[in-house]
């Protein structure tokens, strides 16, 4: 079976040297664009205390002569992506008053250089030669036909002349020079079912995925995330600049993205692998519906912000769908108090954040295993306490990331 899924490819610029002062150019303009919709909103935001919509922005903007720096749909991107930051913004505000709104972009060498997008009609793209036009705004034409023309490179696996269809194209500064981002439409032959079997996976913030599958539990620790968050975080406070982020800064930003892209696209593969090894072809997923919306004080909200359950959900389900292992989404509502050997509900069995004791069946384990079995029977049709053991609760197998291979093993393997 085919379906079609969005992509997003990298290309690295073959001609930098000489579009490098135009893409300058366009991502100073898109800066700018931001920084005076900014300015406005502020300003209406001290008349009549709300944020202007998106459309009242793109409406005022129009009138602006920098609006016109850019392709029209390239600088109409820019004010959604300011809307989306203010809402952003407001959804953090509910939990955390002292949340910063979106700031303003600095310009010049010392700043970050703004992306900017490219829709429908402000490329033109040639795969067979490796090439796409850009357009650039009419106040930056030094004629009428005037554009940015860039020779890419893409990875030696990735053929965009083979793409249903590129839908957009992103100039993206990676902090040494331009990349190209192509967001593109493609088509992929899915495998049949993994198999019958059901597994059910529970997601934290300090074990970031527990999974039953049906003959073993397996822990994945965020142990390597939060030490790169900690090393990176830091490393960007310490080089802070009195006008802005400096060089370093920017760069520990940048790495400690990279770093979590990694890190969330192996853990989610080495889950979908075990599944298809396993032959499971049903994965029972927690969803922690309104979880954003709930108040754990100031430490614990920003541990709930930065909480990847969404985009490991959505990592988990393309992957899935393209091995045969069909991900659902499962609301989790007292999976961590609930016993899954007999179905106890006391509150209070919930000892500690790791251990699980039921008052009822005598149950000992680890908790994040007991919400993951949890799961696992919102789907399957196994009764309480067919096949679980408290020697099966209580002692997981535990998968820890690897730097050295960055990839998953078990602690035995990383530990040799």
């Amino acid at each position: 079976m085919a379906i079609e899924v969005t992509r997003t490819y990298v290309g690295s610029i073959q001609n930098h040297r000489q579009v490098r002062d135009g893409l300058d150019s366009l991502g100073d303009s898109a800066s700018k664009i931001w920084n005076v919709a900014r300015w406005t909103a502020d300003r209406i935001w001290d008349v009549i205390g709300e944020i202007p919509d998106e459309g009242v922005l793109k409406s005022y903007m129009k009138n602006q002569s920098c609006w016109k720096d850019l392709n029209a749909q390239s600088s109409q991107k820019v004010i959604e992506e300011l809307s989306d930051a203010f809402q952003s913004w407001f959804d953090l505000r509910q939990k955390d008053s002292k949340a910063n709104p979106p700031g303003y972009r600095k310009q010049g060498d010392t700043r970050p250089k703004s992306t900017v997008t490219f829709k429908a009609d402000g490329f033109k793209h040639d795969p067979k030669n490796n090439r796409v036009r850009l357009s650039k705004g009419s106040n930056l034409k030094e004629h009428f036909s005037d554009f940015l023309l860039c020779e890419y490179q893409t990875r030696p696996d990735v053929d965009l002349s083979e793409v249903n269809s590129v839908q957009n194209v992103r100039a993206v500064w990676n902090g040494d020079e331009w990349e190209l981002h192509f967001v593109c439409k493609v088509t992929l032959e899915t495998n049949e079912s993994a198999g019958d079997d059901v597994a059910g996976i529970d997601l934290g913030i300090t074990n970031l995925a527990t999974v039953a599958f049906p003959d073993e539990y397996v822990l994945y620790p965020g142990n390597s995330l939060k030490q790169d968050k900690h090393y990176f975080t830091q490393a960007e406070y310490d080089t802070e600049g009195e006008n802005g982020p400096s060089s370093k800064s920017m760069w520990a930003r940048r790495k400690l993205v990279d770093r979590e892209t990694h890190f969330f696209h192996v853990l989610t593969e080495s889950i979908i692998t075990e599944c298809v090894e396993r032959g499971v072809g049903t994965l029972a997923v927690s969803w922690p519906e309104d979880v954003r919306e709930s108040d754990w004080g100031t430490t614990g909200n920003k541990k709930l912000h930065s909480w990847a359950f969404d985009r490991i959900t959505q990592y988990l389900a393309y992957k899935g769908e393209m091995r045969g292992v069909e991900v659902l989404k499962k609301n989790e509502w007292d999976t961590s108090k609930t016993c899954s050997n007999c179905g106890d509900t006391t509150k209070s069995n919930r000892v500690e954040r790791g251990l699980y004791v039921c008052s009822s069946c005598e149950l000992v384990g680890n908790a994040d295993c007991n919400g993951a079995e949890n799961m696992r029977q919102k789907i399957t049709p196994s009764p309480h306490g067919e096949d679980r053991s408290n020697g099966c609760v209580a002692q997981p197998s535990t998968y820890l990331f690897d730097r050295e291979s960055g990839m998953f093993r078990t602690r035995e393997q990383v530990v040799s």
